[in-house]
């Protein structure tokens, strides 16, 4: 095994399977795709850390064990679709496009982008669209599945209303140093029911809806 391989070994055996991440599909995307690939060149020797990756353009690519959560607790099949807010590296979004029917990830920066769908391709990750524009306040369509690669201080309603019955959103919300991740589920029309999966703490949302704050 080289140096790669047992870096990227001890990242799962020492970093994802302690958070719980025990899916054997999850773990096996985890072997197989090259996160080293979806680095900057420079960030190469960081790609197995745990720790955040600045990519640039202020954006920050997540921890490994918290990408890995983000695909398990979605429990995507293989005919979900899937909105994915802020394609960053890409990375996120080729585990989720192994896993689902069809990813749909809108970027905000047009240069993160166009870097991430050519280390898509170079990947030969075909069921993925990628879109520029501005989602902190939601994006057209319905979904089986929406993640959130940024946090949020409060989570606007459009991303749960844009949930199919039985779809799931995956989100991090609140303020610094202290944030949720949640789980939310359609259960019917109109109806959902919210999990606390843990706590943690990431890069906000580029313009994220802000709440109303008291000033003193």
């Amino acid at each position: 095994m080289n140096n790669m391989e047992l870096a990227r070994f001890n990242m799962v055996e020492q970093q994802i399977r302690p958070w719980d991440v025990l899916d054997g599909r999850v773990l096996d995307l985890l072997k197989k795709l090259r996160r080293e690939r979806f680095v900057p060149a420079d960030k190469q020797a960081l790609a197995f850390m745990d720790m955040e990756i600045p990519l640039g353009h202020g954006v920050t690519m997540w921890q490994p064990k918290l990408e890995a959560r983000a695909a398990q607790d979605l429990r995507l099949r293989s005919s979900d679709r899937v909105l994915e807010i802020g394609t960053g590296s890409g990375y996120l979004t080729a585990l989720l496009a192994s896993l689902a029917n069809h990813v749909t990830s809108v970027e905000i920066d047009a240069e993160l982008s166009a870097n991430a769908a050519r280390t898509l391709a170079a990947h030969h990750v075909e069921n993925v669209k990628l879109e520029v524009g501005d989602a902190a306040n939601g994006w057209s369509g319905s979904y089986d599945a929406i993640v959130l690669t940024g946090s949020v201080p409060v989570l606007p309603e459009a991303f749960q209303n844009a949930l199919n019955i039985g779809g799931r959103l995956f989100a991090i919300v609140g303020d610094a140093p202290l944030m949720q991740a949640k789980l939310i589920t359609c259960v019917g029309p109109g109806v959902y029911e919210s999990a606390t999966l843990f706590e943690t703490c990431v890069a906000p949302l580029q313009n994220a809806v802000q709440p109303e704050r008291f000033a003193f």
